[in-house]
């Protein structure tokens, strides 16, 4: 099983990235993907989600209106939109899969660095 994002880097504030996070070992269209970030000393926090039966999402309520999450099951990646990004953005980004039926069962990406700075 492997996630891997990439799309990670120095951004100024204003700008926009685009995270993706390619699955691969494990049947991508069962399982509800979610992007999650993290900063030193801090939890992790959930950003967005996206479920794997009808693709409805749901947003931390600081990226809404800026951030987009998208999947495309047929090239096993989550996608997650990135725009009007602020210093608060900043943080090491997390893709996480989980099973429809039976949540204890996920995944975790190694994570892609954020940096929005001028």
């Amino acid at each position: 099983v492997q996630l891997v994002e990439s799309g990670g880097g120095l951004v100024q504030p204003g700008g926009s990235l685009r995270l993706s996070c390619a699955a691969s070992g494990f049947t991508f269209s069962r399982y509800a993907m979610s992007w999650h970030r993290q900063i030193p000393g801090k939890e992790r926090e959930l950003v967005a989600a996206i479920n794997s039966f009808d693709g409805s999402t749901s947003y931390a309520d600081s990226v809404k209106g800026r951030f987009t999450i998208s999947r495309d099951n047929a090239k096993n990646t989550v996608y997650l939109q990135m725009n009007g990004l602020k210093p608060e953005d900043t943080a090491v980004y997390y893709c996480k899969a989980a099973l429809r039926t039976d949540l204890r069962i996920v995944y975790w990406g190694q994570g892609t660095q954020v940096t929005v700075s001028s």
